[in-house]
């Protein structure tokens, strides 16, 4: 579904990212581990346009996203939920639901859309009119979640959505993920927190200063002594 190859991404005259590879397939998610500044935020900036590579491809059911604009991603099936939630806190949170649809046309479908957003996320229906900025960590995090699923994405990329979040808020996030992969959205994941993410994920890759070192089955490599060692605390 989505392929990523050979890409190399620069900072001024600081290489970010370096022949990167790899694949996600429909139906999966996929988890993209590795310490801060490993470069995990650059490839999900670079796959949605908002970053332009030096080098690679960028394969979007056969498509390539290099030459794609931002707003032109969305439209085709791929939704970002930024680091930070980065939800719009003057506007209600309504109206942030609203701008997750702003590629879409048909209002009676949007609004069926919202009534699956808000069955899912029920304490966003409660708080619909409230103004974004006053909800907690955990319902920002619900908010950006939600917003994107508005542009009814079949991928769905995702850049730390545990961070600084109540270990019970952790649990229901990753318990959300879940059930969006389960009614056939595919995940990429990118989380600093590995045990987490590779107990959900199907697949995974290891990146570090912009190299990606190790790849596989989720579950072999939660036994990987190397990966216990430098990313689950053992």
């Amino acid at each position: 579904m989505l392929e990523v190859r050979d890409l190399q991404v620069y900072y001024g005259v600081i290489q970010a990212i370096k022949n990167v590879n790899f694949k996600v397939d429909e139906g999966e998610i996929i988890a993209l581990i590795g310490a801060n500044g490993a470069g995990k935020t650059t490839i999900l900036h670079t796959i949605t346009g908002l970053i332009t590579p030096k080098q690679g491809e960028i394969l979007y059911e056969g498509a390539d996203l290099k030459k794609a604009p931002a707003h032109k991603i969305v439209s085709m099936g791929l939704a970002h939920v930024p680091e930070g939630r980065r939800v719009f806190s003057q506007l209600t949170v309504h109206e942030n639901l609203l701008m997750g649809a702003y590629t879409r046309s048909d209002k009676n479908e949007i609004e069926d859309t919202l009534l699956h957003v808000f069955k899912r996320f029920p304490r966003l229906e409660e708080r619909r009119n409230q103004m974004s900025g006053t909800l907690s960590g955990g319902e920002q995090q619900m908010l950006a979640m939600g917003r994107a699923l508005m542009s009814k994405p079949r991928i769905i990329l995702m850049d730390e959505p545990s961070m600084g979040l109540s270990p019970i808020l952790v649990e229901e996030v990753f318990d959300i993920i879940k059930s969006i992969n389960k009614s056939g959205t595919t995940v990429l994941l990118v989380e600093q927190n590995a045990k987490k993410a590779l107990s959900i994920a199907h697949r995974a890759y290891v990146l570090e200063t912009g190299n990606i070192v190790l790849e596989g089955d989720a579950k072999e490599l939660m036994n990987n002594e190397s990966v216990k060692k430098a990313y689950l605390g053992e």
